[in-house]
């Protein structure tokens, strides 16, 4: 029987592949048999995590990239239609935010910096659609592939703080939406596109904000923790699953949805 999971041989692009996140989805897929592509802006832990790839014996490629900026888009295009001929996934991985964009609990709205509000949505949302835009030819070409979208717990919940990254990340949901009707509609029912919102994942982003310097909880870490019922912060490695299912032919006939991993964060009301 066809294993509907396997995704041996298939050309991944992650876009942020060198943050905790995607460095984990990154090995997960490589340990699989997938041809990993890792785009980021830190070139030395790029190459150190090809070089491991590489290391146990399956194909991975690291490029710099920029996911706001279309002609270095286009660069990474070319040398990976260079190197592979083809590309079958993209997990659209890059994102982040600025102090700017965020109020305090002892700011209000009138504190916060638009010029940075404005450069979170590049980075997220425009950072989203900019990789799709590009990466997706060679998938309408071939008829085939599928795109991954990172949404947040964000998109579903006003969360407090980080108002432009909330906005960002409920921008992505939406758009992934509308992508998929797009392109299924345009182009054949050979290209999914989907969403993953990730729960609470401790990474370089988040880690001051929800630990203490003794790895204790701060008090937005203990609210988060109250709200998951699971009772903890979830793990990278736990995402590689829903990612493997989204990128595989085990969703053939899934398109437009958001997938949550977060432990029950979003399902549950105190």
């Amino acid at each position: 029987m066809k294993n509907l999971f396997d995704i041996k041989h298939r050309v991944v692009v992650i876009t942020g592949g060198t943050g905790v996140l995607g460095r984990a989805i990154a090995l997960h897929l490589a340990e699989e048999g997938a041809k990993v592509v890792i785009l980021g802006r830190k070139a030395e832990v790029g190459h150190a995590l090809a070089a491991d790839i590489k290391a146990a014996g399956v194909e991975a490629l690291f490029l710099t990239t920029d996911v706001t900026d279309r002609a270095r888009l286009e660069q990474n295009l070319s040398d990976i239609l260079a190197a592979y001929g083809r590309i079958d996934a993209l997990l659209n991985a890059a994102g982040g935010n600025m102090p700017g964009a965020t109020i305090a609990p002892t700011g209000t709205i009138f504190d916060l910096k638009t010029e940075e509000f404005q450069r979170v949505l590049e980075l997220n949302l425009t950072g989203t659609v900019l990789p799709t835009q590009v990466f997706l030819r060679p998938m309408v070409e071939q008829k085939r592939g599928a795109i991954v979208n990172f949404s947040s717990m964000a998109a579903f919940r006003p969360l407090t703080r980080v108002a432009g990254y909330a906005a960002a990340k409920a921008g992505i949901s939406n758009f992934t939406a509308f992508m998929a009707a797009e392109v299924a509609r345009k182009f054949g029912e050979g290209i999914r596109v989907n969403a993953i919102a990730p729960g609470f994942f401790l990474t370089e982003q988040n880690r001051a904000l929800l630990t203490n310097p003794d790895g204790s909880y701060t008090e937005r870490g203990q609210d988060v923790i109250r709200q998951t019922p699971f009772g903890r912060m979830g793990r990278a490695e736990e995402l590689c699953g829903t990612i493997q299912y989204l990128i595989s032919d085990a969703s053939a006939f899934v398109t437009g949805t958001v997938a949550v991993v977060d432990g029950g964060f979003n399902a549950f009301a105190m």
